[in-house]
């Protein structure tokens, strides 16, 4: 199936949300090195703050005659930056992969065009530095989540071809092995119609960040894709996949979250 973006996914609901502003990332690093990457000037493109002064997330506007930001707005630009990044988890970081060019492994689109060209890039490796000045999440404990249920009935539901009213018609995988998100899944082989052994053991590894075992109110895997009117969440990018909780799929993950065994 043909991946479709028709949208800046920058300023798009994050397909799983990402960590709120007091997420243990330095303001101070932000402040002395992130935010001159925002006012540099970039051949061929407009800078940062050109854009970003009046879109999502916002750039504080410059005071009259000022070349950067004072404290009050510094911290403003702070609070509005930092839910764009995991820390931590730079690759999971939509703000540094919607400028990364595609073939370095960034995000398919950026409406303000590619800057950086590889991950060795000066800019791309302070945006790093900043997002591993906090510390990942640890991982939510996996002993009651059983591995091979998860690769014999949960990896297919992220690979199923959807139809044109089930969601943006996107299979899963059309956007998680391709945007920054909390659930970034592995690429497919070329030609190949499953993940490898090692690839399946990264996704459900990926996985473990979007559910809480034992608690399928909680999990976020469950709650995304659900429509609003069953108890979902508000916004997923690729839409609602289950109109209830008697959907099949919605119930072979929380059957999983709550201890399924494979058989």
């Amino acid at each position: 199936m043909k991946f479709r973006v028709f949208i800046d996914l920058l300023a798009a609901p994050v397909l799983f949300a990402q960590t709120p502003a007091a997420s243990g990332v330095s303001y101070e690093f932000f402040r002395d090195k992130v935010q001159p990457i925002f006012l540099a000037k970039r051949p061929g493109h407009a800078r940062c703050i050109e854009c970003h002064d009046n879109g999502f997330p916002r750039l504080q506007e410059l005071s009259e005659g000022a070349t950067t930001w004072n404290e009050e707005q510094s911290k403003k630009n702070f609070a509005a930056w930092s839910p764009m990044v995991v820390p931590g988890n730079p690759l999971g970081s939509r703000m540094l992969m919607h400028p990364l060019a595609h073939e370095a492994g960034g995000d398919p689109f950026h409406a303000g065009g590619k800057h950086w060209k590889s991950q060795s890039d000066p800019e791309w490796q302070t945006l790093v530095a900043w997002v591993n000045t906090g510390k990942a999440a640890p991982a939510p404990a996996t002993a009651t989540l059983d591995y091979n249920y998860f690769v014999k009935n949960i990896e297919p539901i992220f690979l199923k071809p959807r139809a044109a009213n089930e969601g943006t018609g996107n299979a899963c995988a059309a956007c998680h092995t391709r945007v920054a998100s909390r659930m970034r899944l592995q690429v497919l082989p070329a030609g190949a119609t499953m993940w490898t052994e090692e690839q399946s053991r990264q996704n459900f590894q990926t996985v473990m960040s979007v559910v809480t075992p034992g608690d399928i109110v909680a999990s976020r895997l469950l709650l995304h894709p659900l429509a609003t009117a069953a108890g979902g969440d508000p916004t997923h990018t690729g839409g609602k996949f289950w109109a209830s909780k008697d959907n099949p799929e919605w119930k072979t993950i929380a059957e999983w979250i709550q201890g399924g065994k494979a058989q």
